[in-house]
Parts: C-alpha cells; sequence; structure tokens
C-alpha cells in the first residue's frame, strides 16, 4: 500500500470505530475528510467511503487513499453542510461521521492564516472562497466585532480589543496573524502569566466566523438526519464547548429527551417520534492513554446516537 502523509493523529479514533462499527459492505461518510485519518481506519475495516471536505488542501491525502483503495473510496469537494444535497443520488448509507473544527494540518500552515503561533496572512478560509479573517477586522464596526468575540470565544473583554482593533485599523489595516496577535495582547495589558495566549479566543471566534461553522455544523446535523436510515449510526467528535452544546441539545431534542412544555399552555404541540437513539449516555472522552501520544484530544467529545425509523425533523427532510 502507498503510505499516505499523516500530519495528525485522528482523535477518540478507536471511541469513534466502536460507535461506527464499519464493515465489508457498508457505506460510511466521512463528512470532515481532513488528512482522512478516520476514512483509512474505516477502510482498513472493509467499509465503502464517501468523504467530504470543502479544504482544496486535502487533495493529496485523497489521492493517496484512492490509489490504497480505488474501488472503495471517493472525496466530493463540499462543505458537510450540503451532505444531504451532494449524496441525494447516492445509495443509502450506514454511517455519518464529523469531526469539528479546524485540523493540526491547518494550524501548522503558515499561510492559511489560522493560527498565531505563526506568521501568515490573516486568512483562516477553509475554502478559500469568501470573507477572511482580515476582511471582518478591517471592515467590521465595533459591535458586530464585540459579538462575535464574546459569542463565539467567550472573550470578557470583547469590547476592549474591539476598541483597539478600530483605532489601530486607522493607521493600516490588518493582514498578518502577528500583527493582530500583538494589538489582542497589548489591549489585555499582555500576558501575565496567563497559560495561554490572550489572543487565542480571539483567533477561534474569527475562524468561526469566517467559515460559519455552527451554521454549517447545524445543517450538517440536519443532512445526516436525512440521509441515514433506520439503524444508521452517528458519530460527532468536537473540540469546544460550543460545538459540543449544540451537538448535544441536537440528540436532546431527536432522542425525545428535552423538556416538554408546559401542560397548562393553551395550545399543546404534538411530541414528534425520536429520530435519534443515543448509543450511550453523556460523551466519550480521551483517556490518559491517549492524551499521552495525542496531546489533541484533550478537549475533544465523542456523541454517537442510532437513527429510528421516525420520519426526519430538519428542513432538508421535506
Amino acid at each position: 500500500m502507498t503510505d499516505a502523509p499523516r500530519p495528525h493523529i485522528p482523535v477518540l479514533l478507536e471511541a469513534v470505530i466502536q460507535a461506527v462499527q464499519p464493515a465489508p459492505g457498508q457505506r460510511v461518510v466521512d463528512a470532515t475528510f481532513g488528512a482522512g485519518g478516520y476514512s483509512r481506519a474505516f477502510l482498513e475495516a472493509g467499509a465503502e467511503v464517501i468523504a467530504l471536505d470543502r479544504d482544496p488542501t486535502v487533495q493529496p491525502y485523497a489521492d493517496a487513499l484512492g490509489r490504497d483503495f480505488p474501488d472503495r473510496f471517493g472525496l466530493i469537494r463540499a462543505a458537510f453542510s450540503e451532505l444531504a444535497e451532494v449524496l441525494a443520488d447516492e445509495a443509502p448509507v450506514d454511517a455519518v461521521v464529523f469531526d469539528i473544527g479546524v485540523s493540526s494540518m491547518q494550524l501548522d500552515q503558515a499561510e492559511r492564516g489560522f493560527s498565531f503561533m505563526k506568521d501568515g496572512p490573516l486568512d483562516m478560509r477553509m475554502s478559500r472562497e469568501g470573507e477572511s479573517a482580515s476582511d471582518i477586522v478591517n471592515s467590521w464596526d465595533h459591535g458586530p466585532l464585540a459579538h462575535i468575540f464574546k459569542l463565539y470565544g467567550d472573550e470578557r473583554q470583547s469590547g476592549r480589543i474591539a476598541t483597539a482593533i478600530l483605532r489601530r485599523r486607522v493607521e493600516r489595516p490588518f493582514e498578518r496573524t502577528l500583527d493582530l496577535a500583538d494589538v489582542v495582547e497589548a489591549a489585555l495589558g499582555g500576558r501575565r502569566g496567563a497559560p495561554t495566549h490572550p489572543a487565542t479566543r480571539v483567533f477561534q471566534a474569527l475562524r468561526i466566523a469566517v467559515n460559519d461553522e455552527l451554521g454549517e455544523l447545524a445543517r450538517g446535523l440536519e443532512g445526516a438526519e436525512a440521509v441515514l436510515p433506520q439503524g444508521g449510526r452517528l458519530a460527532v467528535v468536537t473540540f469546544h464547548s460550543l460545538e459540543d452544546r449544540m451537538v448535544k441539545s441536537f440528540l436532546t431534542e431527536r432522542t425525545g429527551n428535552a423538556p416538554g412544555g408546559s401542560r397548562h399552555a393553551p395550545q399543546r404541540i404534538e411530541p414528534r417520534a425520536p429520530s435519534f437513539a443515543l448509543q450511550f449516555k453523556g460523551s466519550i472522552d480521551a483517556d490518559e492513554a491517549e492524551l499521552a501520544v495525542n496531546p489533541r484530544a484533550r478537549s475533544a467529545r465523542l456523541r454517537a446516537a442510532v437513527r429510528t425509523d421516525a420520519p426526519a425533523w430538519g428542513r432538508l427532510a421535506a
């Protein structure tokens, strides 16, 4: 077999394999292909894999898997929010897997502009299309900037940082990652012994806003619900609380475990049949053995469910 380049280790791989249970004759959708770590594991278990990714730089990894598994692997260049549309003509699939967030290979490429640890253009676009991070910090007003820093980054000093950005961009626009990181650090008064860089939350917020990550996730989950048949499996790995809360809320609702409305309400809505059943309660986190070899897994959480025979709830099901 051809050795595919592997710039990162897929997190919670054994738990994902157990949740998905790939096997010969099954079709698995790897909705966030990245470097292909999950796809390769599914293929080695004998399954057929349909991979999705909107990042054009993943093509070499897809080419390697295509050479190794020419009859059982294919990559579709699309965002996972388009999952239901791009799979409309495909036969039913047995599982859908999401690994949400930015990959380590994207962080390591300075020219992508995701990280403040290396100087590069302030970009952050996963698809290389649309509004970039520099467009946002150079054109958005104070209110919207402070809002995304607070909402997506949980940054308590969001207003102060937005003020500093507006003041500096009058002199010259932001074009480089380290330039923005320096301005944020100065606005917050330096690191003062903080374990993480002061710009961490701002960069996270910008990345989420640039790529509409939460909107993509909401549409992707609905798409998975629409394409999975009864018995199909859904596995989602998240890396920060915003993503995890969204997945947890989706599964809580779709498994029929959301709190009901008041029995005193004038009009009660008929409960809908659960479209998913949880595979296990709560989430699976990385154990110490995995953390020892893969520190990236520290904040990762896996949630998984099995599709029931009830109709899909989402807008894509109509």
